[in-house]
């Protein structure tokens, strides 16, 4: 087993160490169990090896897809080098498999009117008379509002909550109205338009509440969304990223039931534009590697899935 070349091979399509150390554990353990050369395993191999970790093993086929899918890339990695004809682990998949859990599915409308409720309730109207001191008081509303925008990129742009920590002051231009987001192992960079409400209150934030937030920082940072400093009120956690997304799903959960975790919200963004934009600039506004993965969000769309049973089946 050529060991290096498959690593470059795996660093080439840009996977994770983790990842590539899996990949290679999986490879080993079949080619030991085989107890063949690389070069002369068969499809029937593969199979044999998949059922043996199922009735063997116990795995599930979630677990068994991930085997799979390491043999496959070492031996498309071994047809590329010309040391073998065919892949042995061509058009195979493990059936059965899991399906996403599609959430409710916000409409744009509702999405505008979540957020319009959010910040009637926990900025605008906030009851602040819990807090004791004005400094407690202050942060309280300092951070609201950084929620609110933080928020309004959920509901606008669909980005997830890596790509909000990695928003960075120059991603945001103001007078394109464009928000940059950036890209990461799993998704491309893109540029997506500001909605027009979003450009007022991307101003207050930049010239009001966070000079006032870095004022509490020891550090200048170029992170667009600035975090409080960690253990200004004993009984609250540490103001991290995690944290403020935990406490804005609990918040919206009390001013919507249907409303589950912060996903969701993407995943509605993301049907949204299938329906307005079509399957290839969903993908780009998205930032899927892969149409496939839009097509993921495809069972979401009930609105066309009903009216095509209607055009087959009027009655």
């Amino acid at each position: 087993m050529d060991i290096q070349g498959f690593i470059e091979y795996l660093e080439g399509k840009g996977f994770a160490v983790k990842t590539i150390n899996s990949c290679i554990s999986h490879v080993e353990e079949f080619l030991k169990r085989t107890k063949k050369e690389d070069i002369q395993i068969t499809k029937p191999d593969v199979l044999k090896f998949l059922e043996y970790l199922k009735n063997r093993r116990g795995l599930q086929n979630t677990s068994r897809r991930i085997y799979l899918s390491g043999l496959n890339h070492y031996f498309t990695f071994l047809l590329k080098e010309g040391q073998i004809t065919s892949n042995p682990c061509l058009l195979l998949k493990i059936r059965g498999q899991k399906r996403k859990t599609l959430y409710n599915i916000y409409t744009a409308e509702e999405l505008e009117q979540l957020f319009d409720n959010y910040y009637h309730c926990f900025v605008r109207n906030f009851d602040d008379s819990r807090y004791r001191s004005e400094m407690q008081k202050e942060l309280s509303v300092l951070s609201r509002e950084r929620n609110a925008v933080i928020l309004s990129v959920l509901i606008h742009q669909g980005a997830d909550t890596g790509e909000i920590e990695r928003i960075e002051l120059g991603d945001i231009d103001l007078m394109k109205a464009t928000l940059k987001i950036r890209g990461g192992r799993k998704r491309n960079e893109r540029t997506i338009p500001l909605k027009a409400t979003q450009v007022g209150l991307f101003m207050r934030y930049l010239q009001n509440i966070r000079p006032q937030l870095l004022e509490y920082q020891t550090n200048e940072t170029e992170k667009f969304f600035v975090m409080l400093p960690q253990g200004y009120q004993k009984k609250q956690k540490n103001d991290t990223l995690k944290s403020l997304f935990f406490r804005l799903t609990e918040q919206i959960k009390t001013i919507d039931k249907q409303f589950v975790k912060i996903l969701q919200l993407r995943a509605s963004v993301i049907t949204n534009w299938l329906k307005t934009n079509g399957l290839r600039k969903t993908q780009y506004l998205a930032g899927h590697r892969f149409v496939s993965s839009t097509e993921n969000y495809l069972p979401n769309n009930i609105e066309n899935l009903t009216d095509d049973i209607n055009k087959m089946h009027p009655f």
